[in-house]
């Protein structure tokens, strides 16, 4: 019974699939996520968008901007903010190296899906990423539908 649990705990809030298509992922980060009580029940009951958030530097820290957590409706009046800025939870050089990446090389810091780990804890997957360019989309699609074809014609094949 302990198992069944633990492996409904690790389940998905929220995925952004847009991320991959729109950007070219470099290096991938587990970060926890600074939540108030009423955000972590909305969560639970596996209700957020990440899908038009993003990460970035706020002074000395990382900030999780834009993304929807909303109001838990059993709390009334002691509800948090839908898209407050959430503080993301790293160690101290990963901060730094993150920090000077968005700013020195024009990286961008985007949240490929939002989860709960094994503890219960939720935590968020955070890409490294630089944009892809119009034509790298294309190839990219023509790519993935060539795999695609290939895989049904080895179907038929046998």
């Amino acid at each position: 019974m302990a198992q069944s649990t633990r492996q409904a705990a690790r389940r998905n809030i929220a995925e952004n699939r847009r991320a991959r298509f729109d950007y070219e992922i470099l290096d991938k980060f587990e970060a926890g996520l600074s939540l108030m009580g009423t955000e972590v029940k909305s969560l639970r009951e596996g209700r957020a968008t990440i899908s038009e958030s993003y990460a970035g530097p706020s002074g000395s820290e990382l900030f999780l901007f834009n993304a929807y957590i909303p109001e838990y409706e059993a709390a009334n009046r002691f509800n948090h903010e839908t898209r407050r800025p959430r503080r993301l939870l790293l160690h101290r050089r990963q901060i730094n190296r993150l920090i000077g990446a968005v700013q020195r090389e024009g990286m961008t810091l985007v949240p490929l899906r939002l989860y709960f780990n094994d503890r219960g804890r939720a935590k968020l997957e955070l890409a490294l990423a630089r944009g892809k360019k119009t034509h790298d989309k294309r190839e990219t699609e023509k790519r993935r539908s060539w795999e695609r074809d290939k895989a049904r014609i080895m179907r038929e094949r046998g």
